[in-house]
C-alpha cells in the first residue's frame, strides 16, 4: 500500500505517543463479572532465553490489562475498518525439509513442500491453504539460528544458493503464496567483515558503523534488553544489545542507513514480497531508562525512511515489525507510515491463556478499542499480525500441556480474528517444544518413524521423541486431527469474507466459557461464537451491531450446534459462525 515519503514523525504519530491515557482505556477490559461472569485472562509469560542466541525480547506481563473501572462501549455504528488479510506460515528453514540428505533443511526442500502449504488449487483440501510464508534468516551466519548475519546479500550455503531462493519465490507465487524474509538490521555478526575491520583498525571506514564507547566518549554504563550492552574488545567497548556476538550498528551514521536501505531494495528486486523486521524497537537504544518517547520517535523515523525506500521498488511490499510490547501506543507508533503490521504479543498470550483456562478473556472488547487507535495512527492502513507462539517462545502445545482440544480452540480463536494470522511451523500438527531455544525449533515431523527422505536431523528432537501422532502422515489419516482442524479453519476463513477481512465488534455472551464477537465488512456481518469448555454450553442471542438479528448457522466446527428461538446450544470445544 502507498505510504508517505516523510521521515519526520508526523503529528498523528506524536499525538499517539502522548495519549497514554487513551492506551489505558484501550487495553482495559470491562469487569469480568459484568461482562461474562468469568475472570479476565491474566496472560501467560514465556520463559526468557538462557543462552546467547536470538530470543532476547522481554515479556511484559499480562496480555490484556484489567482495570476496575468499566470503560464505555465503542460506538456500534462506527465506520467499518476492514483489514484484508491472508494466513502466513513461519518456517525455520533448517528444521523444515531436507532436499539433499545432509540432515539440514534447505530452500529446495521448502519448494518441494509448497503443495503441503498451498497447492494453488482452491478446489482441493489436502493442503494447509496458507497465503504467505515467513522465512527465518536465510543469510550466511556462524550460528544455527542465523540472527547474526555475515553477508546480507547472500544465502546461507547450508540452505542453498540465490538461484534456489529465486526458484522458491517463483514456485510460491505460482501457488498464490507470498514470501517474506527475516531482515536483521539492528546488529550484524561479530564475524561480519565490517565489524572485524572495525575492531582491528580504529581508522577503518567501518569503525563508525558500530558504537564504540571510546570513540563517542560515552560512559560504559546503562542496561538494555539483555543486561549490560557493553562488551570489551582490544581495549575498547562496543554495544551489543542482545549478546557480544551481535554488535549493534550505528544508525546515526547515514552510510549505515543507506546500506540497510540498499539491502532491503536488493531483496525486493529478487522477488521477495516483504520483510519481518527483527528487533525493530532496538535500532536506537535508551540505555538510561525504559524506552522514552524521543527514542521511540527516532526508531519510527528510521523505519519511515526505510519504508519510503522500499516503496520505490514495491509499494505493496508487506512489512511486519517485531515490537515486543503489550502497549497499544508503543506498537501503534510504528504503524504510522512505517510498518503494515506489528506482531500482537499481548493477544498471543491472552489467546493461549483463554484456551488453557477455558474462559473468555475479553480479547474482542480490547481489540475493538485497540484497532480504533491503530486506524487513527495509520490512516486506516494497518493490518494486525496475530499469532499464538513463535520461534522465541515455548510452543503452544507445550504451554497447553499437550491437550489437543485446547490447541484446537486456540487455533479457532486465532483464525477467526482480524489481521494476518501467523502459524509457527509444526503448530498445526501439535509439535511440542520448550526452551532452551533449540528445543522450540526442532525438526518438522513428516512421518511417524521419521524415515521420510526429507526429514531433517540437525537437532535430535527430544521434545517430540515421545509425541506419537504429531506428524503430518498420521494426522492426514485422521478426520479429527489438529491438522485437519487447521485446514478446515483456514478454508472457512477464505470462504467467508467477513472472517478474512472484517472489522471486529465485541458481543457479550453472558457466559464465562463462551467467547463471542462479530466480524463485519461492508457487505457481510457474521457472529463468531467459541465454546472454550469441555461441556455443552448455551447462550441467549441478542441484537448485534446495527440491530441485526442472527438467525442461521453458517458453519459449525468441532461439533454440531443447535439454534432455536434465539437460543444457541454449542457442544464442547465447538466454534459456530452465525449470519
Amino acid at each position: 500500500m502507498s505510504r508517505s515519503s516523510s521521515v519526520i514523525p508526523t503529528t498523528r504519530m506524536l499525538h499517539a505517543l502522548a495519549i497514554t491515557g487513551l492506551a489505558a482505556v484501550l487495553l482495559a477490559g470491562c469487569s469480568s463479572t459484568e461482562r461474562t461472569g468469568g475472570n479476565h485472562a491474566a496472560g501467560v509469560s514465556s520463559s526468557q532465553p538462557s543462552s546467547p542466541v536470538h530470543s532476547t525480547e522481554p515479556q511484559s506481563g499480562a496480555g490484556i490489562q484489567n482495570n476496575s473501572a468499566v470503560q464505555p462501549a465503542a460506538n456500534p455504528n462506527a465506520a467499518v475498518d476492514e483489514q484484508p488479510s491472508t494466513v502466513f506460515y513461519e518456517i525455520f528453514v533448517r528444521s523444515f525439509y531436507d532436499s539433499d540428505g545432509d540432515g539440514i533443511g534447505d530452500l529446495q526442500g521448502i519448494t518441494e513442500k509448497l503443495d503441503y502449504l498451498n497447492d494453488g488449487d482452491p478446489g482441493t483440501h489436502e493442503d494447509l491453504g496458507v497465503g504467505g510464508i515467513w522465512l527465518m534468516p536465510v543469510n550466511p551466519s556462524p550460528s544455527y539460528h542465523g540472527y547474526d548475519v555475515t553477508d546480507y546479500r547472500s544465502i546461507n550455503p547450508d540452505y542453498g544458493t540465490l538461484e534456489d531462493m529465486q526458484t522458491l519465490i517463483k514456485e510460491a507465487h505460482k501457488r498464490g503464496i507470498k514470501v517474506i524474509m527475516d531482515l536483521v538490521v539492528n546488529h550484524t555478526s561479530k564475524a561480519h567483515p565490517w565489524f572485524v575491520d572495525s575492531a582491528r583498525n580504529p581508522g577503518s571506514p567501518y569503525r563508525s558503523w558500530y558504537i564504540w564507547a571510546e570513540d563517542q566518549k560515552r560512559p560504559v554504563s546503562g542496561s538494555s534488553a539483555a543486561g549490560s550492552p557493553w562488551h570489551a574488545l582490544r581495549g575498547s567497548h562496543y554495544i551489543g544489545t542482545f549478546w557480544e556476538g551481535m554488535p549493534d550498528l550505528n544508525f546515526d551514521n547515514p552510510e549505515v542507513r543507506r546500506e540497510m536501505k540498499s539491502i532491503g531494495t536488493y531483496w525486493l528486486e529478487q522477488g521477495v514480497d516483504g520483510f519481518r523486521l527483527d528487533a525493530a524497537k532496538h535500532i536506537y537504544e535508551d540505555l538510561l531508562s525504559d524506552k522514552s518517547t524521543a527514542t521511540t520517535a527516532k526508531n519510527v523515523a528510521w523505519w519511515q525512511e526505510f519504508r519510503t525506500a522500499m516503496n520505490e521498488v514495491n509499494p505493496q511490499a508487506y512489512i511486519v515489525g517485531e515490537v515486543w510490547e503489550n502497549s497499544a501506543v508503543s506498537v501503534g507508533a510504528y504503524l504510522d507510515q512505517a510498518f503494515n503490521s506489528g506482531f500482537n504479543f499481548g493477544l498471543a498470550e491472552t489467546l493461549v491463556h483463554s484456551a488453557q483456562t477455558e474462559k473468555d478473556s475479553g480479547a474482542a472488547f480490547t481489540l475493538e478499542r485497540t484497532y480504533k487507535l491503530y486506524s487513527q495512527i495509520s490512516g486506516g492502513a494497518f493490518t494486525d499480525a496475530i499469532f499464538l507462539t513463535n520461534h522465541d517462545q515455548n510452543r503452544v502445545m507445550s504451554q497447553l500441556e499437550n491437550q489437543p482440544d485446547h490447541a484446537a480452540m486456540a487455533a479457532a480463536m486465532l483464525l477467526t480474528l482480524p489481521g494476518n494470522p501467523f502459524i509457527y511451523y509444526g503448530e498445526e500438527i501439535g509439535l511440542l517444544g520448550v526452551k532452551p531455544d533449540e528445543g522450540i525449533r526442532e525438526p518438522m515431523k513428516w512421518t511417524p518413524d521419521g524415515l521420510d527422505t526429507g526429514q531433517t536431523s540437525w537437532e535430535p528432537g527430544s521434545n517430540n521423541a515421545a509425541n506419537p501422532g504429531a506428524d503430518v502422515e498420521s494426522q492426514q489419516k485422521r478426520r479429527d486431527s489438529l491438522l485437519v482442524r487447521y485446514r478446515e479453519l483456514i478454508q472457512l476463513r477464505e470462504e467467508v469474507p467477513a472472517l478474512r477481512d472484517g472489522d471486529i465488534r465485541d458481543y457479550p455472551s453472558g457466559n464465562g466459557g463462551i467467547m463471542a464477537y462479530e466480524r463485519i465488512t461492508a457487505g457481510q456481518q457474521v457472529l463468531v461464537i467459541h465454546n472454550l469448555t469441555g461441556s455443552a454450553q448455551t447462550m441467549q442471542l441478542h441484537s448485534g451491531t446495527g440491530g441485526i438479528t442472527y438467525a442461521g448457522i453458517l458453519r459449525s466446527v468441532g461439533g454440531k450446534a443447535a439454534l432455536g428461538s434465539g437460543r444457541l446450544t454449542l457442544p464442547a470445544y465447538t466454534t459456530v459462525i452465525l449470519e
